[in-house]
């Protein structure tokens, strides 16, 4: 039967009430049956997370004949509380889908053909061990990913920054989460949010920009709706160059033109500077001024922002005055709390860093922060972003636990914890994801690993990316075959997936979870931490990786958390409790903690409000200029194109595309066109058309006056379906602290096909 987008919705709405009364979900025996809410006998249920976002929801996985049958939503977790959304009760399907990997491919003469683990892996170690000795450590690199577990990341880190000696450690959060992550450190001094989910119930405001949490973000989307029902007159500001799902339960919306969020901000707050809405004695205490990196007092800062009056942020931004002034007061109101929510549209920017201070400063001048329903709070586009790859240290500057390549002490501390020489650990950054995969096109990059991600679709600019894939000898460790990357891999590793192994992971509030495994993977697939050290000690390196379990894994790792800002919890408590947010006092019982920087609820602070990771306590409000996008449009590229996600699939549709229902609800990524615009260029509802940027072209169907409307001059467009490459299109150009690329912005033109 055909199942249209509307009764997919509907019938996810029905499978959220029946997770509510303890119902699993089957997995569909025909592939016209919609699993809305079937209730089956499972053997045995087993305790997990979510495989998609990074709201970290906890679900319970039923197994029956050692298959998984049946998720339901974990009611004893503090993230959902039972609900799922649309997504995870499929998830039972992407664990038997066709195209599961499970042996090892090695590419001969231009086909792979199966081979054994011994073949496949002694033939990664001798082509890695032949370009390290010929051309040294830096030759070789590792890209992982915020799906992956805590244990896979933690042991790939230290077998390439630790053994082999590179810092060519990489991975996917810095394609969505990297400024977000200079945000945090440069305006508090560490990574990571002071709230927590617990601030929905407590927000009297939510200023929410840059993120579509209905369909990105459903469940927490969800505790934003149950907050304005329980209290109406709670308000709800949804800032957006795109009119979208999220804003039906808006008070106000606010359409500002794209790329001109930093002139947004800094109206907002020059009103609340300019009207005394700041609350100086919080301000006095707990803050300093900073431009660039000169410090300047209050009224330098007043005056700096005389530059962003509502009337000339008006002439940026095409919001009116009126509505800046608006929404800064509802926001700065006094005895209010206000919580402010953003995700990639402030992240995927060239100034993102700057865009996040600027919400911090919000928060900063209002001193509404440090405490419940007050807090700036971005939300995690993977399960693990944070405990795998942040944490963990797998990004090519850093080290576990907040630390640093750059400094001594941290790289002492880390090599005696792994057993090697410090001189072993490069004080040397190396390559962060885009000067990575341009290294493999100029041939700096000899050999390439790639786990449990998909570079060669997610990449922006990324059919410019695919000759170095072609050059690099590429290792690809993955569940799936084949997948725009494996398609150039000389070998491919079959790896496990989700609750075929057990791990952990890290959501967005700090929350550590632990997931259990309930089934076998298929054939001779095998947990990446396995195919991690069977490749270590082909290299020489096995004695530096004796670990006999995760739990082992994990206990070293955690001398690497321990007495720092973000001490963990054992894995024992994980392992019983439903999710523990760090830091956790001594590492031991299930309390952790909600929110940081404030005593009472943070350990680390014994009286009042300290932002202790700044030498003086003191978090920095930052005086940033404007910056607009780094290609703007012009009379041969007349439009400007973003791009996102939908509700039914989540970044490249690896598993989501792999749910019959899924894909008949949403079967093919769209480009959304402002039905004026259309008219103009003779465009209908459904018409083929290309869109060309400097970099490349795609051909997507058009959607006209649907649920998605971007403004005149912008084009929306999905990037879920690999046979149409959006993001060949999509600029490479990255801020410059944070090298996350700008995939939210670029110029383009659009014609009929």
């Amino acid at each position: 039967m055909k199942f249209s987008r509307r009764q997919f919705i509907k019938a996810s709405a029905v499978a959220a009430a029946l997770a509510t009364a303890g119902c699993g979900v089957q997995q569909p025996r025909k592939q016209d049956e919609v699993s809305g809410g079937t209730q089956v006998e499972a053997e045995k249920w087993y305790k997990a997370v979510c495989r998609y976002c990074g709201t970290g929801c906890g679900v319970m996985v039923g197994v029956k004949d050692g298959k998984v049958v049946a998720v339901k939503g974990d009611k004893d977790n503090e993230v959902n509380k039972g609900l799922l959304c649309a997504k995870a009760y499929y998830l039972p399907q992407i664990l038997t889908a066709k195209d599961r990997l499970t042996k090892p491919l090695i590419r001969r003469n231009g086909k792979f053909v199966e081979a054994t683990w011994d073949e496949a892996l002694d033939l990664v170690a001798e082509k890695f061990r032949e370009y390290i000795d010929k051309y040294g450590p830096d030759s070789v690199g590792f890209y992982g990913s915020g799906q992956a577990y805590a244990e896979e990341e933690y042991v790939a880190n230290k077998l390439f920054k630790g053994a082999i000696g590179t810092n060519n450690v990489e991975g996917n959060p810095r394609l969505c989460m990297a400024s977000a992550v200079g945000g945090y450190i440069t305006t508090f001094g560490l990574d990571e949010p002071m709230g927590a989910y617990a601030d929905f119930e407590h927000a009297d405001v939510f200023f929410i920009i840059g993120s579509n949490m209905a369909e990105c973000h459903p469940i927490l989307f969800n505790r934003v709706t149950e907050r304005k029902y329980a209290d109406p007159n709670v308000k709800i500001i949804y800032c957006d160059p795109r009119k979208q799902r999220s804003m039906d339960i808006a008070d106000i919306v606010v359409n500002f033109k794209p790329g001109t969020d930093l002139a947004l901000l800094n109206a907002m707050a020059q009103v609340i500077v300019e009207e005394d809405l700041v609350d100086h004695e919080f301000v006095k205490k707990h803050t300093k001024f900073m431009q660039g990196d000169v410090e300047i007092t209050f009224d330098q800062f007043k005056q700096f922002l005389q530059e962003f009056t509502p009337e000339k942020a008006e002439k940026i931004c095409g919001v009116p005055a009126r509505e800046i002034r608006k929404i800064a007061r509802i926001f700065a109101e006094p005895g209010k709390n206000s919580m402010s929510l953003w995700t990639m549209g402030i992240n995927q920017r060239v100034a993102g860093v700057w865009a996040n201070n600027l919400i911090h400063n919000l928060h900063l001048l209002t001193g509404k922060i440090c405490k419940p329903g007050s807090t700036p709070l971005s939300l995690t586009g993977q399960p693990s972003a944070c405990g795998s790859v942040r944490e963990v240290g797998a990004l090519s500057h850093m080290l576990p636990a907040h630390r640093l390549v750059k400094n001594p002490k941290h790289r002492e501390e880390i090599a005696k914890i792994w057993g090697v020489a410090p001189e072993k650990i490069s004080p040397k950054p190396g390559y962060h994801t885009m000067e990575m995969f341009r290294a493999a096109v100029d041939g700096r990059l000899k050999a390439l690993w790639v786990m449990c991600t998909n570079p060669a679709q997610s990449l922006p600019n990324a059919t410019y990316y695919h000759q170095g894939l072609e050059k690099v000898f590429l290792v690809v460790s993955e569940a799936y075959h084949p997948t725009l990357t494996s398609q150039f891999a000389d070998v491919v590793l079959p790896a496990a997936l989700w609750v075929e192994k057990e791990g952990i992971y890290g959501n967005t509030e700090r929350r550590t979870q632990h997931v259990a495994k309930a089934v076998d993977p298929p054939g001779e697939a095998k947990p990446d931490v396995w195919i991690l050290m069977e490749f270590a000690k082909r290299l020489g390196y096995g004695h530096l990786f004796p670990y006999k379990s995760n739990e082992d894994i994990w206990n070293e790792y955690l001398q690497c958390t321990a007495g720092t800002d973000m001490e963990l919890a054992s894995y024992e408590d994980l392992k019983k409790a439903h999710g523990i947010q760090w830091p956790v006092p001594g590492q031991k019982g299930q309390k952790g903690t909600v929110r940081r920087y404030v005593a009472g609820e943070d350990p680390y602070v014994k009286e009042g409000i300290e932002f202790y990771g700044k030498p003086d306590g003191r978090a920095i409000i930052f005086a940033r200029p404007y910056k607009g996008a780094a290609e703007e449009p012009n009379d041969e590229y007349p439009f400007t194109l973003t791009t996102g996600r939908v509700l039914e699939h989540w970044h490249t549709a690896t598993m989501t595309g792999k749910c019959p229902t899924l894909n008949r609800a949403q079967p093919h990524s769209f480009v959304e066109i402002n039905p004026v615009d259309a008219s103009k260029l003779g465009i209908k509802d459904g018409d083929l058309v290309k869109i060309t940027s400097r970099r490349g072209q795609v051909v997507l169907p058009a959607r006209i006056g649907r649920q998605g409307l971007p403004q005149e001059g912008l084009l929306f467009a999905t990037w879920f379906e690999a046979e149409k490459l959006t993001n060949a299109v999509t600029i490479d150009a990255f801020d410059p602290g944070s090298k996350e690329p700008e995939f939210k912005l670029c110029a383009v033109k659009i014609e009929k096909v």
